[in-house]
């Protein structure tokens, strides 16, 4: 079961609830805060998952559906609708997190988290994961197939591990500010240092 990693952070059991409403013990199979995703794992029988997406073919104003359960167990399984508002939008979290969001103005509400966004077709496109305010139209999912990759990773070891250079960069034109460097060039990338260790030393 793909969710938000906030939503189980810090939770000492992890239950889920089915539409049916049979509940399960979940265990954690991984959780990628980077991402603000998780991966659990329930033993259970007769249930359905849904087809997911291609979140690179989603466009701007292309209607969505937000499925979750907002406020409170009372409201679960609630489905609103919405557009594509925008695509690839960042700086939304902190400069912690891979920021790579779809922005809808299908209502997504506390509780929304962790649940589908879906296309017309009723495939997953995103994971709904942030607002802005409460119900301002202003909502956030993380693209399926970053969710996909993740998964995968999180399913075959635990933990997501991320490409990395070891080194601390700044542009050709601050470097030549501060160094009085003569260089041929305007523009480009000067390796201030290397991480002791890492890839590029």
């Amino acid at each position: 079961i793909l969710t938000n990693n906030h939503v189980i952070d810090g939770a000492d059991e992890v239950e889920v609830k089915l539409m049916d409403k049979r509940i399960f013990s979940a265990e954690i199979i991984g959780k990628d805060p980077k991402s603000d995703l998780a991966v659990l794992q329930i033993e259970a029988t007769d249930i359905s998952e849904l087809k997911l997406g291609d979140s690179e073919k989603i466009r701007v104003g292309e209607w969505v559906l937000a499925v979750g359960s907002p406020f409170s167990a009372n409201l679960s399984h609630t489905v609103t609708a919405g557009i594509v508002s925008a695509l690839g939008r960042s700086n939304v979290i902190s400069n912690d997190h891979y920021e790579n969001f779809i922005q809808t103005d299908a209502a997504i509400n506390p509780g929304n988290s962790g649940g589908p966004l879906v296309n017309i077709y009723g495939e997953v496109i995103g994971i709904n994961t942030l607002i802005r305010g409460v119900n301002t139209g202003i909502g956030f999912a993380v693209p399926v197939n970053l969710a996909k990759r993740v998964a995968d990773m999180l399913v075959e070891d635990g933990k997501v591990t991320r490409a990395w250079l070891g080194v601390s960069i700044t542009t050709l034109r601050e470097a030549a500010d501060y160094r009085d460097l003569a260089v041929g060039v305007e523009d480009g990338v000067v390796v201030r240092q290397f991480v002791p260790g890492g890839p590029a030393e």
